[in-house]
């Protein structure tokens, strides 16, 4: 995997490494009908309500036919809200971090990325109308949105680490994808052992991958 070894947006460096069809038509805007529907589902997701296909339709006054061609089927549309959601919450955290550099940085970043994740109402309200799904698009290849994730999370790395970080034989990409692990192991938590869903834990987990000489 390449991603730019320069300070740029969280939400290009995901994209760029893992576009979808219509991510790039979103970006581009120049497919108004692609847009609206997003948007309309992006609000019904919000709200805390099931994206559903047929209604969607219905409110922008089309067949389901040409929905899917717009925005192509029910994953890939959830996919997309999801990511664009993901990115605003990793910016913010991006922000938060100025002044801090190396593991601290990291570290910092993606603790507060997992809390914001567990305490998203209209988020962990999707988690529970839809576990089976969410795992699927939030935790596997099935989706782009853990290869954009690791991809955002290896940027951080190359940026705050270097490509060999600690020098170890680890590539940024491999430390990359144990840190999304880590993350989606302690933030859908109660999807997958049962447990309850905890930053914290995670944030504990983060400092012993990335800063294992300070005892916390």
């Amino acid at each position: 995997m390449t991603v730019p070894t320069h300070r740029s947006s969280l939400a290009r460096v995901g994209t760029a490494v893992a576009p979808s069809r219509l991510s790039q038509r979103l970006e581009d805007g120049t497919h108004e009908d692609a847009v609206r529907a997003f948007r309309i589902a992006r609000e019904t997701f919000i709200a805390g309500e099931r994206i559903d296909m047929g209604g969607l339709a219905t409110r922008l006054g089309v067949d389901r036919t040409s929905l899917f061609r717009w925005v192509g089927n029910r994953d890939a549309l959830l996919s997309e809200v999801l990511w664009s959601l993901a990115v605003p919450t990793l910016e913010q955290a991006d922000a938060a971090t100025h002044g801090r550099s190396g593991g601290d940085r990291v570290v910092a970043i993606l603790t507060s990325f997992a809390h914001d994740l567990i305490t998203a109402d209209y988020f962990r309200s999707f988690l529970r109308r839809e576990p089976a799904r969410a795992l699927r698009l939030l935790t596997t290849n099935d989706s782009e949105i853990q290869r954009r994730y690791v991809a955002v999370v290896e940027q951080l790395v190359r940026e705050e680490l270097g490509d060999r970080p600690f020098g170890r034989d680890i590539a940024p990409a491999d430390l990359a994808y144990l840190l999304v692990r880590v993350s989606e192991s302690f933030t859908y938590a109660d999807l997958i052992t049962g447990d309850a869903p905890s930053a914290e834990r995670a944030r504990a987990a983060f400092d012993l991958v990335l800063r294992p000489e300070e005892p916390r």
